[in-house]
């Protein structure tokens, strides 16, 4: 079951080369979806999570939006898709959630600026290339803002992907059939080891969708763990009724079989201030 990520700058032809591949391999994509599902999760607008993805969200908003649960329930949306299998993910950190699963390719699509400002010129018809660049540079930015917020790594550096290619230089085409070629090699074949790993990566985001949905563990930040249906809780939070509740919200999970709470409390929380005392 292929899952390809690829990540992007606007005007790179990486939609092209997705809906390409997903016709000819029969996959589905996921990229535009998930900023509705998430908006749903968090109880805000579309068009908001756009605004904050592109880098336009005013100040007030900016400051306002939670970040944290954006990333949370974007990492839950991408593994459960990349955990189905069949499927090209297109941005939204999918190459850098996924970089830990060994048979996912994850691909960078580039494009030299003049040639992206061409193309934005051109599906906006204007003859404005000074705005269009300003767009691309601004999409640009908030994109490696992004990453390195999230990931804590720098959005232009080769070594985080298998493959880069410049549609420049390479036909639409050619990139879809290196691509194809790339999943074929003996690098990146799905293995019961690998896809019990990508199981288990989603079934903990699941779980810390969840935690961070329900009221009492909105707050807690945990490590979760453990290998297939087994789901290990660890860290330290600062209430006993934190303690508890996370292990119902997790237990609750669909797919949880077993939690073992292995949280403990922090036996001075008294001296701290908190919204619950």
């Amino acid at each position: 079951m292929p899952v390809i990520a690829l990540t992007q700058g606007m005007g790179s032809l990486a939609q092209d080369i997705a809906e390409q591949l997903a016709d000819e391999l029969k996959l589905s994509t996921l990229q535009h979806e998930v900023a509705e599902r998430v908006a749903d999760k968090m109880h805000v607008s579309k068009s908001l999570i756009s605004r904050l993805r592109s880098g336009k969200a005013g100040l007030i908003e900016g400051l306002r939006a939670d970040r944290q649960a954006m990333a949370v329930y974007t990492a839950e949306e991408v593994l459960d898709a990349a955990a189905r299998g069949n499927v090209v993910i297109r941005g939204w950190g999918a190459t850098q959630l996924l970089r830990p699963v060994p048979h996912v390719p994850c691909i960078r699509i580039m494009r030299p600026l003049p040639q992206r400002v061409q193309w934005l010129m051109q599906q906006l018809e204007t003859d404005d290339a000074e705005a269009a660049e300003a767009e691309i540079r601004r999409s640009d930015t908030a994109n490696a803002t992004r990453m390195h917020q999230q990931f804590g790594v720098d959005w232009g550096d080769p070594v985080l992907f298998d493959l880069v290619l410049n549609t420049d230089r390479l036909s639409v085409d050619t990139c879809v059939q290196q691509i194809k070629a790339l999943l074929q090699r003996p690098e990146f074949a799905e293995t019961e080891a690998s896809r019990t790993l990508l199981q288990s990566m989603a079934l903990h985001a699941r779980v810390r969708a969840a935690l961070r949905a329900h009221e009492e563990t909105a707050e807690v930040d945990i490590t979760i763990a453990g290998s297939g249906a087994a789901v290990v809780l660890q860290g330290i939070v600062l209430h006993a009724s934190e303690r508890g509740a996370a292990e119902q919200v997790a237990q609750a999970v669909p797919g949880v079989a077993s939690v073992d709470n292995q949280l403990r409390v922090m036996a001075t929380s008294r001296l701290f201030t908190s919204s619950k005392a």
